[in-house]
């Protein structure tokens, strides 16, 4: 199995770590009874060790307890291993010259924070072996094992956890331990081909060959590693449990031999994530712009078709224009309010995840700020209320336009029958060849003319009236109505003249007549008021009524009502005019007149007024029916109003109470993040489960609409109030869930725990003396001095301008939070990244293509190619990359 190209690196080194040994005591209790093969490994071992560094200074040992006896080359052993000077060694021979020496290398050790127990300079001097080889295990450990730390962890854990990570990927490799683990030479093999794969052939070494495995391992260490060969295969394999201090000596040279690399490959590693969360950023900053861009034309186009106020001619018309309107409400604009939301949701979001990485807020294209999108979405709903109340007010003028207009029709007809003919008889001279009795005949049916004329004067005034009301209202016809109105008037005047013409030429007759038929000339006068008071009563009980409530159709019954009691009376009346009409027949009868059948003194008939009569009387219980079908229409309106009012005076409190509780809830929810955003998530579930009682309402809404409904004394909700009330219900629970959002997102980030949140947030809650989720300066400024800030009036403006940039006085539990979080936690800086770009770049000044295709994988190599500026200094090769100002511009020192 061949082992994975990447291998794991582990948190950076920050400091000399102290190392942690075995003691001392115990290291003694283990040599007192150390296995003769142990001691054979520890001495080949040990010395070669030793060697590998005294080579420096020109020299070696041969035999490790005896070369180091006289100090001199102890000493020398430990200045090239330290890099440091000891004192001077004694220049004599003798016994107490060597214990001198061997003391001063001793006291070194023990200077390096390293405590010796029952080594004496006596012992080495004197050649004990298990002495010397426990003093040279105490070098070894001082200054080739204790700076390995891996994740925190001791020396001797961390050169395990080392070995464990880079040889993980390899078939037959188990390191538990530092010394049966590595007795088939299959992870020595392991550590090398993972740094240097060219070296060794991995896939062809074999479990059962551990002799040859191991000396492969050694040669090739040797060879191209300058790691001298400190072991035996042949010990090692012949021995149950090789010397576990032989094996953490030898294998600690590899971890040094390879540290260079180790350290490359954390510098890759730290780029890759500066990188991964530019990319991650400019993908957001994209799907921001493009969603902004989109709501904005969708605005854009929007705004002329509600601006647009050209009325139909027609009710129908109009009210198709309602209904596009109401789709509009409901169908086109809820997903755009969603997209706004959204969109201020990922700008907060954005900014939160760019402030977190240490980069430069950022700053949308002109026009297309979050401040933008609110001006441009105001501008819309302003237009948008102004269209509504425009649109209602057309159809509530067209609904009059069509009263007054089939009234007008209906008036002008009833005149233009009666006025037939009229301008004819007024032009006869009938006069001029009639008798005696014809005169005087023509002279009264001229006089009951005229009251017939007079009583009609109020239709002509009703009908100009009718017509001046439809001009004012712009009726889209009036040219037609003027032209009718105007021929109307026209004759009336017409016939005016004519009449006095004709009074003024029967006047001057009049004497020439002296007889008149009284009994004709009182049915003629009696007749025509009575024939014009049925003919004002049929007009009344057809006139065509428009109301809006139950109290105007009251008013209209009680007009009626008032009308049919009068009904008796005209009965009396046109009993009394017959009567003269029978009067007439009695006396014609009586003396033997031959009447001609015609009143010489008016057209009307006895049958006229009987035929009227019962017009009249059949018309009242007609206008019973229509009067009472519109108080059913009126009650089923009035039960409309009181079913959307009971509906919106519980659903506008409940968005109130929900907008007041969503003030409090950010601050007020107890628990992890986790809770209080499983908390919200099911609050949020709750008010979109709400929704269908808004769709009732709205079925509601429009019934009422269609029934031409605009008011309701039942309730101060509109349905405008409940939609905007909704709309805002929504973004600001979606608001809500993402400022928990950014919380969380902060807390992982930065590293921030679950106990400093809360702590963080009962802090806030302390001083947030309103309960409104807001601390003004004052408290927040009592709430730093308890968290133990020692504030100036300096220090504490400059923090103002931090978590109150915008100067609203008022400080948020997001920009609380915020604070505190870039109080607490650690953050990635430029100079990291430039350091770890030096790394790659084998301490140069500059990168090339090749090492950064080398180091990184492909998309994020590819991304510092196609961002590097080219370096321009002295003796830099062709294609050589600036480093130093792409790392300035990932924080926005600069532009990338």
């Amino acid at each position: 199995m061949e082992p994975h190209t990447k291998g794991y690196c582990g948190p950076d080194r920050g400091g000399t770590m102290t190392a942690t040994y075995m003691t001392q005591e115990e290291d003694w209790d283990r040599d007192l009874l150390l296995d003769p093969a142990w001691e054979k490994q520890q001495r080949k071992t040990f010395t070669a060790w030793c060697n590998s560094h005294l080579r420096k200074a020109g020299t070696q040992i041969e035999n490790i307890e005896e070369d180091f006896r006289n100090g001199l080359k102890l000493m020398l052993l430990l200045e090239v291993i330290s890099g440091e000077r000891l004192p001077k060694p004694d220049k004599g021979k003798m016994r107490f010259h060597k214990i001198a020496n061997v003391n001063k290398a001793l006291d070194f050790i023990c200077s390096k924070g390293v405590k010796l127990v029952s080594i004496g300079a006596e012992e080495i001097v004197d050649g004990n072996v298990k002495m010397t080889l426990g003093m040279i295990w105490t070098i070894i450990l001082r200054f080739a094992i204790q700076d390995i730390s891996v994740e925190e962890t001791s020396a001797k854990e961390g050169l395990l956890l080392w070995c464990q990570r880079k040889t993980a990927p390899y078939r037959n490799v188990n390191v538990q331990n530092f010394h049966i683990s590595w007795k088939d030479g299959l992870a020595l093999c392991a550590l090398i081909h993972r740094h240097r794969p060219d070296l060794i052939d991995y896939s062809k070494l074999r479990k059962d060959d551990p002799i040859g495995n191991l000396n492969t391992a050694f040669d090739v260490a040797e060879k191209f590693l300058d790691i001298p060969k400190m072991l035996d295969a042949e010990d090692i394999v012949n021995t149950p449990k090789p010397d576990e201090k032989a094996i953490m000596t030898y294998v600690s040279c590899f971890y040094h031999a390879f540290a260079g690399a180790e350290q490359a490959e954390t510098a890759a590693n730290r780029i890759c994530k500066v990188l991964a969360v530019n990319q991650e950023n400019e993908k957001l900053m994209e799907e921001y712009e493009k969603l902004a861009s989109e709501l904005l034309e969708w605005i854009r186009r929007t705004i002329p078709w509600l601006e647009n106020r050209v009325a139909e001619q027609t009710m129908r018309a109009m009210q198709q224009k309602l209904e596009d309107f109401r789709d509009y409400r409901r169908i086109h604009k809820p997903p755009r309010v969603q997209e706004k939301c959204q969109l201020e949701i990922n700008f907060n979001t954005l900014q939160t995840k760019l402030r977190l990485s240490n980069r430069p807020a950022f700053m949308p294209s002109e026009g297309k700020m979050v401040s933008d999108i609110a001006n441009a979405w105001k501008g819309l709903e302003q237009v948008e209320k102004g269209y509504e109340e425009w649109l209602l007010t057309e159809i509530r003028r067209l609904e009059r336009l069509d009263h007054l207009a089939e009234k007008f029709k209906q008036k002008c007809a009833m005149h233009e029958s009666w006025t037939g003919g009229k301008e004819d008889l007024l032009s006869q001279k009938d006069y001029e060849s009639a008798s005696l009795m014809e005169i005087r005949a023509l002279m009264r049916k001229h006089e009951a003319f005229e009251s017939d004329l007079a009583a009609h004067q109020d239709r002509v005034e009703q009908i100009a009236a009718i017509a001046q009301e439809l001009n004012e209202l712009d009726y889209h016809d009036a040219a037609t109505v003027n032209a009718r109105c105007q021929g109307i008037c026209d004759q009336w005047d017409n016939l005016g003249t004519l009449t006095q013409k004709r009074r003024d030429s029967l006047e001057r007759v009049e004497k020439l007549w002296e007889t008149i038929d009284q009994l004709y000339l009182e049915f003629a006068k009696r007749a025509a008021p009575f024939n014009n008071w049925m003919d004002g009563a049929m007009e009344d009980l057809q006139d065509m009524f428009i109301v809006h409530s139950i109290e105007e159709i009251q008013s209209l019954i009680t007009a009626h009502d008032q009308f049919k009691a009068t009904l008796p009376e005209a009965d009396k009346e046109r009993m009394a005019t017959l009567g003269i009409h029978n009067e007439i027949l009695k006396i014609a009868q009586t003396y033997g007149i031959k009447l001609s059948g015609i009143n010489p003194y008016t057209n009307l008939s006895p049958q006229d007024i009987s035929t009227k009569w019962d017009t009249v009387k059949h018309l009242v219980p007609l206008r019973d029916q229509m009067l009472q079908e519109e108080v059913a229409r009126q009650q089923a309106n009035e039960r409309l109003r009181r079913q959307f009012a009971a509906q919106a005076n519980i659903i506008g409190p409940w968005i109130q109470t929900k907008m007041e509780e969503i003030s409090h809830v950010s601050v007020d929810i107890a628990g992890s993040l986790e809770e209080q955003m499983n908390s919200l998530k099911q609050y949020e579930q709750n008010i979109i489960n709400y929704k269908s009682n808004i769709d009732k309402l709205e079925g509601d809404h429009q019934l009422s609409q269609e029934s031409l409904i605009f008011d309701n004394k039942h309730t101060n909700y509109t349905m405008e109030h409940i939609r905007v009330g909704w709309e805002q219900l929504l973004t600001t629970i979606a608001r809500t869930i993402n400022e928990v959002e950014n919380q969380i997102l902060t807390r992982d980030a930065k590293g921030i725990s679950q106990e400093q949140l809360n702590e963080f947030r009962a802090s806030f809650n302390h001083f947030d003396r309103k309960r409104n989720g807001m601390m003004d300066p004052d408290d927040f400024r009592a709430c730093l001095i308890s968290m133990g800030y020692d504030l100036g009036e300096v220090e504490f403006a400059r923090i103002m301008t931090l978590v109150d940039p915008n100067n609203t006085g008022v400080v948020t539990f997001q920009a609380f939070i915020d604070f505190m979080t870039r109080e607490t936690a650690e953050t990635d800086t430029a100079e990291q990244v430039m350091a770890s770009f030096k790394i790659l770049a084998s301490d140069k000044s500059y990168i090339t293509v090749e090492e950064l295709r080398r180091e990184l994988p492909p998309e994020q190599a590819e991304y510092c190619i196609s961002r590097m500026t080219r370096y321009i200094g002295p003796e830099s090769p062709p294609g050589a990359l600036d480093y130093i100002s792409f790392s300035s511009a990932l924080y926005g020192e600069s532009d990338l």
